[in-house]
């Protein structure tokens, strides 16, 4: 008999879900029949596969190891690209962290998730802190893999958000679906811009640029093919460089699509500094030559959580600020 003993990292999801992760060659069939037949049992009695698996049941393989061998996982996790990206990001900044999430601080340049094989990406950071501090092992991650939780531009720094278990990802996934957590952003732009201001339009990707175009209205034949998108901002500050006037936006993402808040700056003439995407290529060459800005000057600085019950009501109301990187400090104090 083989048993597995479920840790925080797995509780929460559907036991023939569960099944099919650590008998990923397993037809759902033979699964279904070993369930039926109690060849496998949960805390030692008969189920059906649509339990709610919590922390300390115990699953158990009534099966020939060769059977149970068979069927494992094939796909065995890099662990040691894991290690190497925790060590190499050594200016990630934890902001908060409890049992089931955590929230980090993201330089700039640094992908949200890998686009490619060959990339490295936070997420691998992420695994490898967990790996690095003793929360995962190889075993939990062939049944359950922590994750990033929303995503930032590559050149764009600040709050990004993992979950730890799958309860942690399943509030962060909700939270972000159902817009109840407030996410708000700072800017540099040029120009003086006054007046606190709500951007409504419309929004539609072009995959092969990887750009988006923003439209103020569109018919109804065309409103399928676009997101609807809001971006609340107002004035912090005014900075005089040597570059001109700037200001210090802060952003309110209501809606979040890609690339929302740069390209509805850049549709009203108040593109973001460093951003040769959608911005002023003459603006952002004088700010790399006199203030070294390599990327775009937008950070998620700040976000709050809204009203939450049982187990997650240490999280109630809580707000967590992340500091500006230092270019953008350094243009604040300008």
């Amino acid at each position: 008999m083989i048993e597995q003993i479920i840790r925080e990292n797995q509780e929460g999801q559907r036991l023939d879900k569960y099944l099919h992760k650590i008998l990923p060659e397993a037809p759902g069939s033979f699964l279904y029949k070993m369930l039926r037949k109690k060849n496998i049992t949960l805390n030692g009695r008969k189920a059906t596969g649509s339990e709610m698996l919590t922390l300390s049941d115990k699953v158990q393989f009534f099966l020939a190891v060769e059977t149970y061998e068979k069927f494992r996982t094939k796909q065995t996790q890099n662990t040691n690209a894991y290690e190497k990206a925790y060590q190499s990001m050594n200016q990630v900044e934890i902001l908060y962290e409890n049992q089931d999430i955590l929230i980090a601080n993201k330089p700039s340049g640094i992908l949200s998730q890998k686009a490619e094989s060959k990339d490295e990406s936070i997420n691998e950071w992420f695994l490898g802190y967990l790996l690095h501090t003793g929360q995962i092992n190889e075993e939990i991650l062939e049944s359950f893999v922590p994750s990033v939780c929303n995503r930032l531009d590559r050149n764009t720094s600040g709050i990004i958000l993992f979950g730890k278990t799958l309860k942690g990802t399943q509030l962060l996934s909700k939270l972000l679906k159902e817009r109840e957590l407030e996410k708000f952003y700072l800017a540099f732009v040029p120009g003086k811009v006054q007046g606190n201001v709500k951007l409504q339009g419309f929004l539609k990707k072009d995959e092969i640029s990887n750009k988006v175009n923003i439209l103020t209205k569109v018919n109804e034949q065309e409103k399928e093919n676009y997101d609807k998108i809001e971006t609340y901002y107002k004035p912090v500050s005014f900075h005089s460089t040597k570059i001109g006037l700037l200001t210090l936006l802060e952003i309110e993402l209501i809606t979040g699509k890609t690339h929302q808040i740069r390209a509805h700056l850049a549709s009203i003439s108040h593109p973001i500094i460093g951003d040769y995407k959608y911005g002023i290529r003459a603006i952002n060459d004088e700010a790399k030559k006199f203030y070294q800005i390599e990327s775009q000057c937008l950070h998620a600085y700040r976000i709050v959580f809204p009203q939450l019950e049982e187990p997650f009501q240490e999280l109630s109301s809580l707000v967590i600020k992340a500091k500006l990187p230092k270019e953008m400090e350094m243009l604040s104090k300008l």
